[in-house]
């Protein structure tokens, strides 16, 4: 791999791990140089300007959820298991990065802004409540789930699990987040099978 190409990943990884803990806001250039031991010049080598810089960062954190929440998930079996291991999946997503999801604090920051980052965090963001809902349709279709299931309303309920869990873990500091999201979601997906 050419050196530019491994130090803008090393600025997409920092600057990711940055935005985790300090929020969006948080990610200027110069603090990113000064984490990395850069100049502020070397950085304007790989990203114009702080936008710029967020939106390649949010894009690499995509990139880092599907590898570490949705691919491992979808290699499991069609269905029921490939559900629960994507919310599990999400869950140690969250609790490993220092300052829990960086597209819920995006969410909260960018919420009542306009611009290419809300868009690129929106588009994100529907892309993931799709991705529930195929999920779901895919338990229908397999049987796991009954077939009048409201797939979309699920979504919508395991995404407010996640926040739920986001908040009372990362702001209440609850010991027992972790176990009150996982007896959540089993409600949700008890109340979603199909009855005998």
């Amino acid at each position: 791999m050419a050196k530019g190409l491994q130090t803008r990943e090393r600025i997409l990884d920092t600057a990711f791990r940055l935005a985790a803990r300090e929020g969006l806001d948080g990610l200027s250039l110069s603090t990113l140089a000064g984490e990395l031991g850069l100049s502020k010049s070397g950085l304007f080598a790989h990203f114009t300007s702080k936008e710029e810089l967020q939106l390649e960062m949010l894009r690499e954190a995509s990139r880092q959820f599907v590898d570490m929440v949705m691919t491992p998930a979808f290699q499991k079996g069609r269905g029921l298991p490939r559900l629960k291991a994507l919310f599990d999946n999400w869950r140690q997503w969250m609790t490993s990065l220092p300052g829990g999801c960086i597209f819920v604090a995006a969410s909260a920051e960018l919420d009542d802004r306009e611009g290419p980052v809300r868009a690129l965090v929106v588009e994100q963001q529907r892309e993931l409540l799709k991705a529930l809902a195929r999920t779901a349709r895919i338990c229908v279709e397999e049987g796991h789930f009954r077939a009048d299931l409201d797939v979309d309303q699920f979504a919508f309920d395991v995404l407010g699990i996640y926040l739920a869990f986001h908040e009372i873990h990362r702001l209440l500091r609850e010991p027992r987040a972790e176990q009150r999201a996982r007896r959540s979601f089993a409600r949700l997906v008890e109340d979603a099978e199909i009855r005998q």
